[in-house]
């Protein structure tokens, strides 16, 4: 199951952020403990003041070819698991998020 939902305005999609990471990236979809899907996202913020959060709403604005202010943290802002809403075409959003992943998703 694909860890995003579609919605009218949008998409919101299930994150495992990696704070250092040492680049900003998309690294696939995993798999957690709980059989939840998240997209794993790296980025080289630290996790303080909200550096990592802001890394990752830019990160997915600029992969998802949206402006910033299109994506929202709606939970996980001092967890590395997030929800996040992107707000466009949820069909182009949904289609621009599987060739990410797929590019990217490792075993």
């Amino acid at each position: 199951m694909d860890p995003w939902r579609y919605s009218t305005g949008g998409i919101s999609i299930a994150l495992r952020v990696t704070p250092r990471g040492g680049r900003d990236d998309i690294d696939g979809i995993e798999t957690l403990a709980n059989g939840r899907s998240v997209v794993k996202v790296r980025v080289r913020a630290i996790a303080e003041g909200g550096e990592a959060n802001r890394a990752v709403t830019e990160l997915l604005a600029k992969a998802l070819g949206v402006p910033k202010a299109r994506v929202k943290l709606l939970s996980g802002a001092t967890s590395r698991l997030k929800q996040v809403a992107v707000d466009g075409d949820p069909k182009a959003l949904g289609e621009m998020l599987r060739k990410l992943t797929q590019q990217e998703t490792r075993d």
